[in-house]
């Protein structure tokens, strides 16, 4: 996710594959891992992406994601 606003990626277990994601919030979970929340762009279903706390911030601060912690 280096430079710009990219999509992010995550697992849509509808599609069974991987899907770009929209309206991406990133959360931390109860265990203070980080986890992108998201909509797959073709069903809608709910997708997340556990992520480290390196890529977590750096997709805020590019704007792929909003802050929701």
């Amino acid at each position: 996710m280096k430079g710009g606003k990219e999509k992010m990626q995550g697992r849509c277990m509808r599609c069974k594959e991987q899907k770009d994601m929209k309206d991406v919030e990133m959360t931390q979970t109860t265990r203070g891992g980080f986890m992108a929340k998201g909509k797959c762009v073709d069903c809608n279903t709910g997708v997340c992406k556990i992520m480290s706390k390196t890529d977590a911030e750096e997709a805020v601060k590019s704007g792929t994601a909003k802050k929701a912690y």
